[in-house]
């Protein structure tokens, strides 16, 4: 009876076994016949979706969508949106590399042979071009009846290359062009079939104008059209050093902080946005909304703000400037109407990084971003951060007033601001300037706590008998410097740690009673 039970064991083994065996057959060649009847996704082979949307991001703005074929489906337009502005990366690219991979994919076979003539051209002669493109204002003029055939005029493109012979650098191009383009639908995907360069049309100006509180008329700055004297203090929680929108985020701590500046006698704050910490060129909302949070506390405090943008950034190439753009469009226009916002600072000391990014690069970089800002907010001043007195008036055409930060010798101090203030128009703000009072093992030597009264008591004294504008640095000493910030040296951490005005215990130091004039 056994032998049987075990033979029927065995049987009933063998044929689940074989049916399994079939199962997983036919799946698998169901894969594979589904794989090889579905057309390979250009992007994802080229990697060119990840890659875009990691370093090309410009700003694109539909005027119309009238033709007289057919009506554009709202699928459609993203479909064909993003199949242009890959056209313009690929190229770009191989302008850059010489190599012509993902032209066939987004140019049809006439379009691409004068495209391949210039790459060759390039190669042969040692010739790359770093370029991108900011900025498309496309107009619908045709869309087929069939679906397979668009035309329209992509106005004012803005574009900016940098053009360079044996890796030198030769010219940089910053223009504003527009383009009839023609795209046909073929495999299911929008490849360009003709773009031909058209002279430049104006856009209507369609910018709303509110009345400013904050302007500047010659050497100073108006609000509400009365001469303001800036008299302010760089700020972070105490126990947020540099993370004030971090983890500990407390409306309650700013909203008491913002008190005790204003019992000071200081009129402005100067606070920091991270531009990775705010999610770059996705900005995170509640990142947004905890900045609104503190710009309505300021206005209700009636402090004036100063918002320095992209804290800790520091890639300047072309290419990735369009995403930069994306960040400060969605900040700067969110508050374009704050009543309490006094600037944009669009850089903290971007003269640091001159060395490391090339000084073209940087400066290159803002003078691209300032007038973008302006555009987004026409509302409020714009300034940028400087490091060096030296180089404070860098761009200084291109702002609304001088901003620099100075941390020398300070008896070097009123001849180095009249020798500024002599080389421009501008009101000049002094955004940055302090002493520490540490005196411990990393630093036998340096300014304890009434040498830092002291260096303050002398500054505001200056600012009363020339009735400067200053921004201190910075109300409280901290608990903990982050690493990242200042390095891992101890003797640089612990020094940056006490430039406060109040410890860390909250108890003023003798430097309080000097914190404005």
């Amino acid at each position: 009876m056994s032998k049987i039970n075990n033979k029927n064991i065995y049987r009933a083994t063998l044929i689940v076994t074989f049916i399994l065996i079939n199962v997983l057959l036919l799946f698998g060649l169901g894969k594979v016949l589904g794989y090889l009847n579905t057309g390979a996704d250009r992007s994802s082979m080229l990697h060119l979706e990840k890659e875009s949307v990691n370093t090309y991001l410009p700003k694109v703005n539909w005027s119309s969508l009238e033709n007289p074929g057919r009506e554009m489906e709202a699928q459609t337009l993203v479909s064909l949106e993003n199949d242009y502005l890959l056209s313009w990366y690929v190229k770009n690219k191989a302008l850059q590399s010489s190599l012509k991979e993902g032209i066939a994919d987004f140019y049809t076979d006439s379009a691409r042979v004068n495209l391949y003539r210039l790459i060759d051209f390039n190669a042969k002669n040692k010739v790359h071009i770093d370029g991108t493109t900011l900025k498309h204002n496309p107009a619908l003029e045709f869309y087929s009846e069939d679906g397979q055939l668009v035309v329209f005029t992509d106005r004012n493109v803005v574009e900016y290359q940098k053009i360079y012979t044996n890796n030198t650098l030769v010219a940089k191009v910053q223009d504003t062009a527009t383009y009839k383009v023609m795209m046909m639908l073929e495999d299911g995907f929008w490849r360009v079939r003709h773009i031909k360069y058209m002279d430049k049309v104006n856009l209507a100006d369609s910018v709303v104008h509110v009345n400013k509180v904050y302007t500047v008329q010659g050497k100073e700055i108006l609000k509400n059209g009365k001469k303001f004297t800036v008299k302010g203090i760089n700020y972070y929680p105490k126990n947020a050093a540099w993370d004030m929108f971090g983890e500990k985020f407390s409306v309650d701590t700013i909203s008491a902080d913002f008190d005790i500046i204003k019992g000071a006698g200081l009129n402005t704050v100067r606070i920091f946005v991270p531009y990775e910490g705010f999610g770059k060129a996705d900005v995170d909302k509640t990142k947004l909304a905890q900045l609104g949070k503190v710009l309505k506390l300021a206005e209700e405090k009636g402090l004036a703000v100063v918002v320095t943008l992209f804290d800790f950034y520091g890639d300047y190439t072309p290419e990735s400037w369009t995403l930069t753009h994306r960040h400060a469009e969605k900040i700067v226009s969110r508050f374009k109407d704050s009543k309490a916002l006094l600037a944009w600072d669009v850089k903290n000391e971007p003269d640091l990084d001159f060395k490391s990014r090339d000084r073209d690069n940087v400066t290159d970089w803002l003078k691209t971003m300032v007038p973008l800002i302006k555009e987004w907010d026409p509302n409020h001043l714009v300034t940028i951060g400087w490091s060096d007195i030296d180089e404070a008036t860098t761009l200084q055409d291109k702002v609304d007033y001088i901003s620099y930060h100075y941390y020398r010798d300070i008896n070097e101090f009123e001849e180095k601001i009249a020798k500024l203030e002599a080389k421009t128009s501008k009101p000049v703000v002094l955004e940055e300037f302090g002493v520490s009072s540490y005196r411990g093992f990393w630093n036998w030597f340096g300014t304890n706590e009434k040498g830092q009264a002291d260096y303050h008591k002398k500054m505001q004294a200056v600012f009363k008998r020339k009735q400067l504008a200053f921004i201190s640095w910075t109300l409280y000493d901290f608990p903990e410097v982050p690493v990242r910030v200042v390095g891992k040296k101890p003797w640089v951490r612990k020094k940056q740690e006490e430039f406060g005005f109040i410890d860390v215990n909250g108890n003023k130091k003798p430097s309080y009673l000097y914190i404005s004039y």
